[in-house]
């Protein structure tokens, strides 16, 4: 039993990126034409902008494999694998540093400052997985 309870941390922060990028990933598709408008705006006047739609759906497809390999990450990590852990940790952290590159592509600093609320736990967990 104490062996579960060393994991929890991990497994607290697997189920932390499976809700952020699952819930990140319904928000888009629930309303992909609402999200493609203001993304152009957001970048307007940058060369994002002309390739929002295409960048957008790779978004999406990173967003649902990381908190999908999140989901089986968690039950495998009790059973002592840890691939899909760790896999959906990369692929939140890529998604993640292209949110931070946007931000600064569109000179919103404020925005990107708060891109690394996101990074922190995840990269913790990557630490926690590997050691």
């Amino acid at each position: 039993m104490n062996a579960y309870f060393n994991l929890l941390p991990q497994l607290s922060l697997l189920l932390f990126i499976a809700i952020t990028f699952l819930f990140s990933f319904y928000d888009k598709i629930s309303d992909w034409s609402g999200t493609i408008s203001f993304l152009k705006q957001h970048f307007k006047g940058t060369f994002v902008k002309s390739i929002v739609p295409l960048t957008l759906f790779l978004i999406t497809i990173l967003e649902l494999l990381a908190g999908i390999f999140s989901i089986i990450g968690i039950y495998n990590v009790l059973s002592g694998d840890k691939y899909f852990a760790i896999l959906s940790c990369i692929i939140s952290l890529l998604v993640l540093f292209i949110f931070l590159i946007g931000q600064r592509i569109a000179k919103d600093f404020d925005g990107a400052m708060k891109i690394t609320v996101y990074i922190i736990p995840v990269v913790f967990c990557f630490y926690l997985l590997v050691n």
